[in-house]
């Protein structure tokens, strides 16, 4: 495809705003910055190469973050991580439901690093799922469709990957009361 071709014209229209999205994406799968740059970078290269296959009419940027996410498990890294992901396996218990979200962890938290490390502990499976649904805002069909599993199975790694979260960050909350408190001894 030639630089000036009105076909690169439109995939750079519809490429380039979708950047910031996809280094992030990248950055959290792959926690090195050189790496997911790399990634941005290749899937930019493979979108780009294969831009005549994408059908008109379908969600463009659902297709850019499967290639990005497929050139990440095709990676060194990639590989590695998904050599060591968990099983989708049904919990014992059942779900309980609290008032406390993520999001009002990580705000009671006070600590970005928190929220990060806790991102960074979940398994690629449930950590992929609640990125691109709680920071990227898609939808669990768009999810799915990039992640190419069921919805159902979206919607379980999205409840799983959150309760992680919400482990985490009150476990991070109740070390920082602790201090706080020893702090005053």
């Amino acid at each position: 495809m030639k630089p000036d071709s009105a076909e690169h014209q439109e995939f750079e229209q519809l490429a380039l705003p979708l950047f910031d999205s996809l280094y992030n994406f990248a950055r959290w799968l792959s926690k090195d910055k050189t790496e997911a740059e790399d990634l941005v970078q290749e899937t930019f290269a493979k979108a780009l190469r294969g831009f005549s296959s994408f059908a008109p009419g379908t969600d463009f940027r659902a297709w850019m973050f499967r290639i990005l996410r497929n050139t990440f498990l095709t990676s060194r890294t990639g590989l590695q991580t998904k050599l060591t992901v968990q099983l989708d396996v049904e919990e014992e218990g059942p779900v309980t439901t609290t008032w406390d979200t993520p999001e009002t962890l990580a705000i009671a938290s006070a600590t970005r690093e928190a929220l990060q490390q806790a991102i960074e502990s979940l398994p690629v499976s449930y950590r992929e799922v609640v990125l691109l649904c709680d920071v990227e805002e898609m939808k669990y069909a768009e999810i799915a469709e990039v992640l190419s599993v069921p919805i159902g199975t979206v919607m379980s790694r999205l409840a799983r990957g959150r309760k992680l979260l919400r482990e985490a960050l009150s476990a991070e909350r109740a070390l920082t009361a602790r201090s706080k408190v020893n702090d005053r001894r």
